[in-house]
């Protein structure tokens, strides 16, 4: 009832203030349409801006406008990562690790992390903030409800106190309770950015700061599924389930100061420019891993869930990273011929604990891993008529061995059909915690020496107004994972050691995607479907064989054309395998081949509404979960969201 009154006092205000007369369709004046709602009072001689004069820059310089209009496609896109989540399975809270449904979503570099990649879903890299050019001050307002008590806010501010200087600030904020014992979620994401050019474009630079925490209620899953598989109305009530941790939690934690900065040579820009570059990235992360109690009760029974530990109680792992990269480069730029970048770089990172340990055997399992690498490489960039290519080699001129190529193409057909290729080689480090953890768990600790890994992808997309597709093919060699290590002694015991290990045979990944949106009148149906296939001689990399999302919905204008709604209802499915299973000691999830979950399929209904720069979207989501069996999964003991209605919203000003 408090959603149906929130919208109430929002709608009704808004359709009150629109009732004026709708601007001119020959300009975009962001002082009349396209105004922050609270503007009653217009003033007569108010200079026009365009929408394409608030520009959103990527790290590549790609440059897109604000868009306040209300698809399907951007209403896929609310949730908290403010994304597409096709491909990624959540768990039953938000905010908690994703699994991957689509394996070419992994993204790859040749250096070494901190690893705990699970825990990273919602931290921002330096490769997603976005930098802005704005007419006038800019502001975003995004809100959505939780899993029971809690929020999920973004707001963003972005103004030019010049025509050569930007500045933004944002912070998104999570917090929800979820529906089981112990699953909070609560995280935040400040970011400051700043954009500078001279005049003539001589010198510019971007540059940015983050603060980023996440901490994440730990219950290690439910112990009883056939509890929530059952149709005892009990346990509808999800707090009632038991779980194995009822007071763990885990906390990563991060900042980063970044810029990019690029000097012209020659004082007037011309056919033929050269320019001195620099890149700049200091990061420091931390990962904590907390556990009051060590020992878990399931159905009155202590259970050592992790197995043993040097300590009874309190729990309290952490895991330190810092990193240091340079890069200085050189370009010459041609009007025909493209534009040459030559560089070296000079990365440093330093991954700690606070001990070394020592057994009785002389195995030593040390307190840090420090890098130092440095890379030659060159980049080149095409960009003449209707192609567009940006191609980029780098390899190591220290004794690590690594090296990244990367070729992207692009060809425009016109301006509704366009083909885009790719080319990735990349011989890369492991990441840090694969070769050195430390845990107050007995098992959970390690030192190794694993080779690179070794990943060759070749993909194609092409995009017409019939049908967007994507095919992606990709061969991983010395490919790294962790495994379930238990013994038949352990497993019976409920107890679950997790290692690292490298596949020392070849896997083969190949992926064809297609999208196609029908349209008859008011009525479309938008569908997207995934078919993979993996080659490998054992179960490593599990991925279903088909994903599907099919979207009916109804679009229509009210009250004279101030009210854009859509309706409908949207199905996703996908085939049934041994999913990754997740654990919560070192924030990854492992291979296993014990339980299969999927083979279930989700209904959401949506309600979706825009009255000039505000969009309303109202769901509810997994519809039938109030009459069906409780068979669905996010990962092994870990179930899927139950049904929930939620409310949202995402609200511009152009002042």
């Amino acid at each position: 009832m408090r959603i149906f009154i929130f919208l109430y006092l929002l709608i009704v205000p808004t359709l009150l203030f629109s009732q004026e007369k709708p601007a001119s369709k020959n300009n975009l004046d962001m002082n009349t349409k396209y105004s922050s709602i609270t503007d009653t009072v217009k003033k007569k001689q108010s200079k026009i801006a365009k929408i394409d004069q608030y520009q959103i820059i990527t790290l590549e310089h790609d440059t897109i406008y604000a868009d306040t209009s209300l698809t399907i496609k951007s209403a896929y896109k609310q949730n908290h990562l403010r994304k597409d989540l096709f491909g990624l399975l959540e768990f039953s809270n938000i905010g908690q690790p994703l699994n991957t449904l689509q394996y070419s979503l992994t993204s790859f570099s040749p250096y070494p992390e901190i690893g705990f990649t699970a825990k990273h879903s919602n931290y921002m890299r330096a490769e997603d903030i976005r930098y802005y050019s704005a007419a006038t001050p800019f502001t975003e307002l995004f809100f959505n409800t939780t899993i029971n008590k809690g929020q999920n806010v973004d707001s963003f501010i972005t103004l030019n106190t010049s025509k050569n200087l930007n500045f933004s600030i944002a912070y998104r904020g999570l917090r929800s309770e979820g529906n089981y014992i112990n699953q909070l979620v609560s995280a935040g994401n400040f970011r400051f950015t700043t954009s500078y050019a001279t005049t003539n474009r001589r010198y510019a630079l971007n540059a940015h700061y983050t603060y980023q925490d996440n901490l994440n209620e730990e219950n290690g899953g439910i112990t009883t599924p056939a509890d929530f598989e059952s149709d005892n109305p009990d346990f509808k009530n999800r707090q009632r389930l038991q779980v194995y941790l009822t007071n763990a939690e885990s906390f990563l934690k991060g900042r980063r100061l970044f810029f990019d900065h690029a000097f012209r040579i020659n004082p007037t820009h011309g056919n033929n420019n050269l320019y001195i570059n620099h890149q700049f990235n200091y990061e420091n992360k931390a990962f904590e891993y907390k556990q009051p109690t060590v020992l878990s009760t399931v159905d009155g029974e202590q259970v050592q869930r992790f197995g043993e530990s040097y300590v009874t109680s309190n729990i309290n792992d952490h895991t330190r990273f810092e990193r240091l990269y340079n890069r200085v480069g050189a370009a010459y730029e041609n009007s025909l011929l493209g534009k040459f970048n030559f560089f070296v770089d000079d990365y440093r990172s330093n991954y700690e604990y606070g001990k070394i340990i020592i057994y009785k055997d002389g195995t030593i399992v040390p307190n840090n891993l420090y890098l130092q690498i440095n890379n030659f490489g060159a980049q080149y960039e095409y960009q003449k008529n209707k192609w567009n290519g940006r191609f980029l080699y780098s390899r190591s001129i220290t004794n690590q061995s690594l090296s990244d190529l990367d070729a992207k193409l692009r060809y425009n057909l016109n301006e509704k059909i366009q083909f885009d290729f790719r080319y990735r080689n990349i011989n890369k480090l492991p990441n840090n915690n694969y070769n050195l953890y430390q845990s107050s768990y007995v098992q959970y600790n390690w030192s190794n020496n694993f080779k690179n890994e070794k990943i060759n992808s070749l993909g194609a997309n092409v995009y017409t107004p019939w049908l967007n597709a994507e095919v992606n093919y990709t061969v991983l060699n010395d490919h790294l994972y962790f495994r379930d290590a238990s013994s038949a002694a352990e497993v019976v015991a409920q107890t679950q050691i997790i290692k690292p290990a490298q596949y020392g045979n070849v896997i083969n990944y190949l992926e064809i995607k297609a999208n196609r949106e029908f349209k008859f009148g008011k009525f479309a149906l938008d569908n997207t479907l995934l078919y993979q296939k993996v080659d490998q001689s054992d179960l490593i990399l599990n991925v279903p064989d088909f994903v599907t999302r099919n979207t009916f919905y109804y679009s229509n204008y009210y009250f004279k054309k101030a009210l854009f709604a859509q309706a409908g209802v949207v199905f996703n499915y996908f085939t049934k395998y041994y999913g990754n299973d997740y654990n919560p000691v070192i924030g990854e999830f492992f291979v296993q081949d014990k339980k299969e979950i999927g083979n279930f399929a989700t209904i959401d209904v949506f309600l979706n509404a825009r009255i000039r720069q505000t969009r309303f979207y109202l769901k509810a989501e997994h519809l039938n979960a109030l009459f069906s069996s409780g068979n669905y999964y996010s990962a092994p003991n870990n179930p899927y969201r139950d049904f929930v209605i939620r409310f949202g919203l995402v609200w511009n000003f152009f002042q």
